[in-house]
């Protein structure tokens, strides 16, 4: 854990800058090398006919893995490496509060479909983040679902994932 003094004299903690880095920088890598080593097997060379099937992805492999240790390298033994927090509890708590319910948005587009999990995800977005009443979020978000349904639905003709539960079965859709 890092400490960090901001411009108003209070004292921050946490992970540093370059430890982030670091751990990004060695995902990076380990892609990269499943990458070099997957397109080997397909056969990363050059045919008769011209380059195998695994000779770009090889080669797109390799420079994730030379991107990969560069930066792993500057983020732990570089002269410049930025030791400062990254984000500290209260920057935490406000990128959690979009992100957990946009991966709980994802989850139940898979039990309810996408119309109903977005209509519930708008308005429990605007009611809970938005602080707006309770009746503009519900009308607000059955009114964008509903032009969605439409758009996608009856115009378009494009059927979108209705879930496992398909609750707007009863629309014949």
């Amino acid at each position: 854990m890092e400490q960090s003094k901001q411009t108003d004299g209070a004292v921050r903690t946490g992970v540093a800058t370059n430890v982030v880095e670091a751990v990004v920088a060695a995902i990076i890598l380990a892609v990269g090398l499943v990458v070099v080593f997957a397109s080997q097997a397909l056969g990363s060379g050059w045919t008769t006919d011209g380059p195998g099937a695994g000779y770009f992805p090889f080669y797109i492999g390799l420079v994730l893995v030379i991107s990969g240790v560069g930066t792993l390298y500057q983020a732990l033994f570089g002269k410049n490496r930025n030791t400062d927090v990254f984000v500290d509890n209260e920057q935490l708590k406000r990128v959690l509060s979009v992100l957990l319910p946009a991966l709980l948005y994802i989850a139940a587009i898979q039990l309810l479909g996408i119309y109903v999990a977005s209509a519930l995800y708008i308005a429990l977005f605007m009611i809970m983040l938005g602080k707006y009443s309770w009746i503009k979020s519900v009308l607000a978000a059955l009114v964008v679902t509903t032009l969605l349904f439409f758009m996608f639905e009856v115009w378009f003709k494009v059927p979108l994932y209705k879930g496992k539960l398909n609750l707007l079965g009863f629309l014949g859709y």
